[in-house]
């Protein structure tokens, strides 16, 4: 079978930049990797990593480029096939090139269709859009109804007087 994904650039601009692929379910999530980067005009040799998701796009456990953990146990991108972490039931990944720049891509599975004879795949399908110069950048926010927030001691930090600094001297 043949999976369809639209891949989303998360980007701060009113265009729309995504591209349409097709790759074979028994493909690695590799294979995926490089048709992305390629669609999007990056050259592959930066760290990246996919990140299952459920439907609000929340981010959960991380599929490497390449294992850079302690103890060897990470799960890795050439080892993994596309058809173990997308399905039906299963249809968003999230995508992120480059950790210095953090690209980051919404990976959807739009359709599994039958393979058509004379194809060869990975295909690029769609193009829509121009990615910019550089990342957009990320802003990374604290929940706002934290109800642990250890900062909220509502200590007036102007007033230096009450502060009791040499009181908790160390």
């Amino acid at each position: 079978m043949i999976y369809r994904f639209r891949v989303i650039l998360d980007n701060d601009t009113e265009e729309d930049i995504f591209r349409d692929l097709e790759i074979r379910e028994t493909d690695t999530l590799e294979d995926l990797h490089n048709i992305v980067t390629q669609s999007f005009g990056f050259d592959g040799s930066e760290m990246a990593s996919f990140y299952l998701s459920n439907d609000i796009w929340e981010q959960g456990e991380e599929i490497s480029l390449f294992d850079l953990s302690d103890d060897g146990s990470a799960r890795l991108m050439n080892e993994t096939s596309l058809d173990s972490v997308v399905h039906e039931a299963q249809t968003k990944l999230i995508y992120v090139y480059d950790f210095m720049s953090m690209w980051t891509f919404y990976v959807e599975l739009a359709e599994i269709v039958e393979e058509t004879e004379g194809n060869d795949y990975p295909n690029l399908m769609f193009v829509q859009g121009q990615v910019p110069d550089t990342a957009p950048e990320k802003v990374f926010e604290a929940d706002e109804d934290d109800p642990y927030n250890e900062f909220n001691d509502e200590i007036d930090l102007d007033d230096y007087d009450n502060l009791d600094f040499n009181e908790n001297w160390n």
